[in-house]
């Protein structure tokens, strides 16, 4: 077989970014001469995966004039990166235009392109087994290309959320399999991602950055090039540290959204409003935090990071009780929604799910983006299809539903066209996630019944009486 050819470099980048050394420069050790590059602004960065985490990483080094190599499987993004273009809603195309014109960014998935990189950042996906056990084959596969491509010198950070021990107990045994050895011929770090899509408030840059090193020298290396794109690093002792952050901030939330959870379903057989509960105690100034409840969890965390620990936590013969009990009561959510939904169809139109024609309001895991990674709303219509309902959906920011792991049944299926006419066809609208462009006054105004998840329709007068929050 002809060898293959290697990728030609874009002109502008290279034209900026010089090929680095292969090793130090004379009299400098591998460490000091990252270092260098670093702190003048003339090493290369790939990352790997440029979806929700890895993109606005990459755009946040080139604004900062760092030459940016993404890495991804899929040949779509890598065209459309190329060509300027965005295929996430939250990240502008002009900001990915404007760093593709300057030279900085390029895209790629050629594993070979990733060789002229000084640092090298994972950003791939960690989900669950459908056991709910940790799936760690995308770090695997990606240890795995890397190893075959590692030169001397380079620093290489896991941004993956997983539990404690990963960066230390799979990636550097698979990365070793170069012949290298990492503290000596290159070097390991892990920083946590810590986006919230479609967040107007908090980006990757204003966000602080939690950076462990497996050792000193990659601690303050991983240190010195996240310094140069975040407002402030935190350094941790190592990288299993540095791994218990991240999931140490999900399971607070995780834990709090089931204790939210279950009040709700205490205080509706009490006649009591949650959500009224929640505004107001969320007015003490200490010692209160708000969480809200909803039809389950979704996102790329939350719903995943806790099973990371309860996992690990096993090998040491430590049980997670407590961890355990909020996952259970989140994900019976979407069960709760569904019984509450049958209920108010049977008491208030006197029908039955069977035969029901359901409209789901929203898909995305959470409002105003379109991600659907572990969005309740599939688990809602898998349950309302099988007691034999009928189910569409709509979402302004999404279409046309992907194919997931969990619900590829549901793949390519699109949202219907918003219109009173449309609404008042439907025999209940489920709102599960509540965007903001959505006319909830002109839906309570058409639906024969709300039955809202999310506290949307709070400030629409409903003189039919056609809402019921569940």
């Amino acid at each position: 077989m002809p060898k293959p050819r290697p990728a030609k470099p874009i002109a502008a980048a290279k034209a900026r970014s010089p090929r680095p050394r292969p090793g130090p420069a004379r009299g400098k050790s591998l460490a000091q001469a990252l270092a260098a590059r670093i702190d003048a602004r003339k090493a290369r960065v790939g990352i790997v995966g440029m979806g929700y985490v890895g993109l606005p990483l990459a755009l946040a080094f080139a604004a900062k004039g760092f030459a940016v190599t993404g890495f991804d499987l899929d040949p779509a993004k890598v065209a459309r990166l190329n060509a300027g273009e965005s295929y996430i809603r939250h990240i502008p195309a002009a900001a990915i235009a404007k760093a593709r014109q300057a030279g900085l960014l390029s895209a790629s998935g050629d594993p070979r392109s990733l060789r002229k990189a000084d640092a090298i950042l994972i950003c791939v996906p960690t989900p669950l087994t459908r056991h709910r056990e940790p799936d760690l084959s995308y770090i695997e596969n990606t240890a795995g290309m890397l190893a075959r491509v590692l030169r001397k010198g380079q620093l290489i950070v896991l941004e993956s959320t997983t539990y404690p021990g990963t960066t230390d107990e799979v990636l550097a045994p698979i990365l070793a399999q170069s012949g290298m050895v990492p503290g000596k011929d290159f070097f390991l770090a892990f920083s946590p991602e810590r986006e919230d899509p479609g967040n107007p408030d908090h980006g990757t840059t204003t966000i602080p950055k939690v950076v462990g090193g497996d050792g000193e020298e990659a601690s303050r290396l991983a240190n010195l090039l996240y310094g140069q794109v975040v407002a402030r690093t935190v350094p941790v002792s190592s990288t299993r540290t540095a791994e218990a952050v991240k999931l140490t901030e999900n399971i607070f939330r995780a834990v709090n959204i089931a204790l939210v959870n279950e009040l709700k379903l205490v205080y509706a057989r009490m006649g009591i409003d949650i959500w009224e509960v929640i505004e107001a105690a969320k007015t003490k100034p200490f010692g209160y935090m708000a969480f809200y409840p909803g039809p389950g969890l979704g996102g790329h965390c939350i719903p995943i990071d806790p099973f990371y620990l309860t996992w690990k936590a096993r090998e040491y013969e430590v049980a997670t009780r407590f961890i355990e009990l909020a996952g259970e009561i989140n994900t019976a959510m979407p069960r709760h929604v569904v019984a509450a939904l049958a209920e108010a169809l049977d008491t208030r139109a006197r029908k039955g799910l069977r035969g029901a024609r359901i409209l789901m309001l929203g898909v995305a895991y959470k409002k105003n983006v379109d991600d659907m990674r572990e969005s309740p709303s599939l688990k809602l219509m898998e349950l309302l299809e099988e007691r034999g309902a009928r189910v569409d959906y709509h979402d302004p920011f999404i279409p046309v539903i992907p194919r997931t792991r969990e619900h590829p049944e549901f793949a390519g299926r699109r949202s219907i066209r918003w219109s009173a006419r449309a609404i008042a066809a439907y025999d209940a609208v489920l709102i599960a996630t509540d965007h903001s462009a959505v006319d909830y006054a002109g839906l309570v105004r058409a639906a024969r019944l709300v039955i809202d998840t999310r506290n949307a329709t709070r400030a629409v007068p409903d003189r039919r009486g056609v809402v019921v929050k569940a």
